[in-house]
């Protein structure tokens, strides 16, 4: 891996980006919330603040390796090419430093003021995602986000096992609900970018199997996401406000699948893309409310 050329001195912006922080915000949400929905109070102040600070350093590297791994696929995809390796605003080896002080920094407060369980899994998520995904994953299957996706949904497990040191079937299931929502949601995206990564040779569903075929599985794996979404209530973890929220916010995410497939909207792609953030963060807010107003278990 080489060095493209150099277009300017790095800024703490350039810096920022590496870490993907808008990813890594999404994922401190179910991460922090995942603390909440481990205990029937509050959560220990040091456990809130130094293990989602742990958790999104090492998300960041996470970030960062992927950043390094993919700059020549940037270089060539509208989305992606002004990222700051593929413009050579930062090299690869400082890149690579950043990468590593962060992980390391991350991985530090973990074991040292959390738990050595939550480091693990934090550990594991992180190679998952940087290495295992990214590396080679990514351009091994169309089935590369569906497998990977668990790396991405680990933040709330990890925030869960902060609190508690150990992992329940409540937390399991927090785990699940990300794992269901990740390929409607990166899938919808890549029918919008589907050129785009069929000119680096990246095997996403649309590109290997066509849009028809993609469309199809968006709106199946919805089905499924929206049935798991329901599993909290059926099982006594959540109540009446979140069993609501599910099935309105379920329905708005069928609504987009369902638009996908009939096929008369060409914004489609992005609009189920950009609801499916909305979406589980809703989800996720909403459950924590519930929570507290309509405590249904002690956990």
């Amino acid at each position: 891996m080489t060095d493209v050329q150099q277009t300017g001195a790095a800024t703490w912006r350039d810096y920022k980006e590496l870490t993907k922080p808008n990813v890594v915000l999404l994922m401190i949400l179910t991460s922090a919330i995942g603390m909440f929905m481990a205990v029937p109070g509050m959560v220990p102040l040091h456990v809130l603040i130094l293990g989602n600070l742990g958790i999104a350093l090492c998300a960041g590297s996470a970030a960062a390796v992927n950043h390094l791994v993919d700059q020549h696929v940037d270089e060539k995809m509208a989305r992606t090419h002004n990222r700051p390796i593929a413009q050579g605003r930062v090299s690869n080896a400082q890149a690579a430093l950043f990468a590593a002080v962060m992980g390391a920094l991350g991985m530090g407060i973990l074991f040292v003021w959390i738990n050595a369980l939550t480091a693990w899994l934090t550990l594991a998520s992180l190679v998952g995602y940087a290495f295992i995904y990214t590396m080679f994953l990514k351009r091994a299957t169309p089935q590369n986000i569906v497998i990977g996706g668990l790396a991405g949904a680990a933040p709330p497990l990890l925030g869960w096992t902060a609190v508690t040191g150990e992992v329940t079937g409540h937390a399991l299931l927090l785990v699940l609900i990300i794992f269901a929502w990740t390929p409607p949601h990166f899938w919808a995206l890549a029918i919008h970018r589907r050129e785009e990564y069929a000119a680096v040779e990246i095997p996403m569903l649309p590109v290997t199997h066509g849009v028809a075929f993609t469309k199809l599985h968006i709106l199946l794996y919805t089905i499924l996401m929206f049935l798991i979404t329901l599993l909290p209530f059926a099982t006594r973890m959540s109540g009446p406000l979140y069993l609501l929220g599910a099935v309105v916010l379920g329905g708005g995410f069928l609504y987009w699948a369902i638009e996908l497939i009939r096929g008369k909207n060409p914004n489609a792609p992005m609009e189920t893309f950009k609801y499916s953030i909305v979406y589980l963060m809703s989800l996720f807010v909403i459950m924590l409310a519930d929570h507290y107003l309509f405590p249904v278990s002690t956990l």
